[in-house]
């Protein structure tokens, strides 16, 4: 599954309303280089004033005269494109501020079971290619875009009043670009959309082969992986390709556009100026305003070029929002109190239902243990449980309140799940496990390290600013593993669902961090998924699951003297110890 694109009416709509939200600055911006374009039109029609002048005889005084303003209008003009440059270039900065939040906003909210079936190219390829390419465009483009349509619009204004007679050649110039873009731009699309695409797929691939390296290395599968390199680069080879030829069809089309004009021009005052139905200074004046054309003219291509990069990834990037939640936030709700399960049923695809009408109320302040055979759904309840994925049928409440109906911050308040999977961020200790409680002490944070049995190598080898991730200490899965159960104490929730959250550490120290955990959450709801059957064993009930549904549930002794799924588990599990 790929994440939606954003139809082309709605990324327009979107990012004019990104625009409209700072209507008075781009006001002032516009204003500025309208200011601009009316300086630099002058020029051109004070040196034909002077090619006439001097023609009738005009007095060396009036040439200086003339030379002056022109000088002076060139200052203004630079002042007045430094003024506009520096204010459009903040205001870029603000809007691709705001962009670049609310993709991470959208991207760190959607449903779990959406990050899982798209994959992590796709998102890396949103939220890093598609981002810088949209980038120039933000900060740069909608300004530049601005200053060349008002450029252009003055331009011609002014060549009217010139000559009237004259001005059609400029005018014919804006139909012939027209053409050439229209030709362009259909062309090119799709060869960007397919080029974001396959961007995004070899960043997964090259992701996934660096963070499984080990895995990779073990079963030999390098040169699987170099084909799928292969493959892809081949794809990205072709579809740059064909992208270059189709620029390069555009820049001979642009020159031959922009310079064609000024030809015709001079080939018309050769006729007119002697028959005398124009003057030489106004075929000067026109030939200087069709060569400052040439600038916005070819500006355009760029943008339009630029363009079709930026809105394809526009797309994407605005795609991410079309992800419908996979809960209904109340505001207000609350759920403290004991968590319910009523007949649930869950299926990850239609008509391969994984969970079948499960039932289960936990107790305040217990810790029940969760076990059974491999693919029996003990994980998918668990994640039931944490509000992970809503139920495809029957409801999960804590306190009377169905937890898709919870706020975000309130639904980890209530249960928070912890998996053998994880992750250390690029920072300090203190600030990876502050993730979970900004305003902790340092003594708050030492004091989750100890329950999870990590204090002493903390302290030995660096403390709590010690860096890890990339560029500091590569923590061992392990170690990684102590971190991410501090922060769970950190976070200090009414329900927590352990689902094989010590499978990285060995028996021992998997069972003296189970402890220490049980001494900090004493008084809190525990659901521990296990595959260790000792965690059953000191757990006030146990639920056995087979086949998606809850076989057996009691307590240990209870199951043992029943002589059923559970007991086979435990004979063969303490057989095997």
């Amino acid at each position: 599954m790929r994440l939606p694109l954003a139809s082309p009416a709605l990324t327009g709509k979107r990012l004019l309303a990104l625009v409209r939200s700072y209507a008075a600055p781009m006001t002032a911006i516009v204003g500025l280089q309208l200011l601009a374009a009316l300086s630099a039109v002058s020029l051109p029609w004070i040196v034909g004033d002077i090619v006439d002048a001097i023609g009738a005889g005009t007095t060396r005084q009036w040439v200086l005269g003339r030379i002056g303003i022109a000088l002076v209008l060139v200052a203004l003009n630079f002042i007045l494109v430094w003024l506009s440059d520096y204010k459009s270039r903040t205001l870029g900065e603000r809007l691709f501020a705001i962009l670049r939040e609310d993709l991470v906003d959208a991207v760190v909210h959607l449903p779990l079971s959406t990050v899982e079936s798209a994959g992590s190219g796709d998102l890396i390829g949103r939220t890093t290619h598609d981002i810088d390419r949209v980038q120039m465009m933000i900060r740069r483009g909608l300004s530049a875009i601005l200053v060349l349509v008002t450029t252009v619009l003055v331009t011609l204004v002014a060549a009217a009043i010139v000559s009237p007679r004259l001005v059609w050649v400029l005018i014919a110039e804006i139909p012939l670009v027209v053409l050439v873009a229209k030709w362009y731009v259909p062309r090119t699309i799709p060869s960007y959309q397919a080029s974001s695409a396959v961007v995004a797929e070899f960043s997964g691939v090259a992701s996934e082969t660096v963070a499984q390296a080990e895995t990779v290395d073990a079963l030999r599968l390098g040169p699987t992986r170099w084909a799928k390199y292969d493959s892809l680069l081949a794809q990205m080879w072709r579809l740059e390709r064909y992208g270059a030829w189709m620029r390069v069809f555009l820049f001979v089309g642009m020159v031959i556009v922009t310079l064609s004009p000024i030809a015709l021009l001079i080939a018309l005052g050769a006729v007119g100026v002697p028959a005398g139905w124009v003057s030489a200074g106004a075929v000067t004046t026109m030939v200087m305003y069709c060569y400052q054309l040439r600038v916005p003219l070819w500006e355009a291509t760029f943008w339009s070029d630029e363009l079709q990069f930026a809105y394809t990834s526009l797309q994407r990037i605005f795609g991410v929002d079309l992800v419908e939640a996979d809960r209904r936030a109340r505001e207000g709700a609350t759920g403290g109190g004991a968590i319910v399960v009523d007949s649930v049923g869950y299926a990850y695809r239609e008509g391969a239902p994984v969970l079948h009408d499960v039932s289960l109320t936990l107790r305040e302040g217990e810790t029940l243990a969760i076990v059974g055979p491999s693919g029996a759904g003990k994980s998918t309840l668990g994640r039931m449980i944490a509000g992970i994925h809503p139920p495809s049928s029957g409801t999960v409440r804590a306190g009377g309140v169905d937890l898709v109906d919870l706020p975000e911050k309130e639904l980890r308040r209530t249960v928070v799940l912890v998996t053998q999977e994880h992750h250390v961020f690029v920072g300090s200790i203190a600030q990876n496990l502050r993730l979970a409680a900004a305003d902790a002490d340092d003594d708050a944070l030492w004091e989750a390290l100890r329950a999870v049995g990590a204090a002493d190598w903390v302290a030995n080898e660096g403390g709590l600013e010690m860096r890890v991730g990339a560029g500091g200490v590569q923590l061992p899965p392990a170690r990684a593993q102590q971190i991410a159960l501090a922060r769970i104490i950190l976070m200090n929730p009414s329900t927590l669902v352990l689902d094989e959250a010590t499978s990285l550490l060995d028996s021992s120290s998997a069972r003296s961090v189970e402890q220490s955990l049980a001494r900090v959450l004493q008084g809190r709801t525990v659901v521990a998924i296990a595959h260790r059957l000792h965690t059953a064993h000191e757990a006030d009930r146990v639920a056995v699951m087979v086949d998606g549904r809850i076989a057996e549930l009691g307590t240990h002794d209870e199951l043992l003297a029943l002589g059923g799924e559970y007991a086979r588990l435990w004979k063969a599990w303490r057989g095997g110890d």
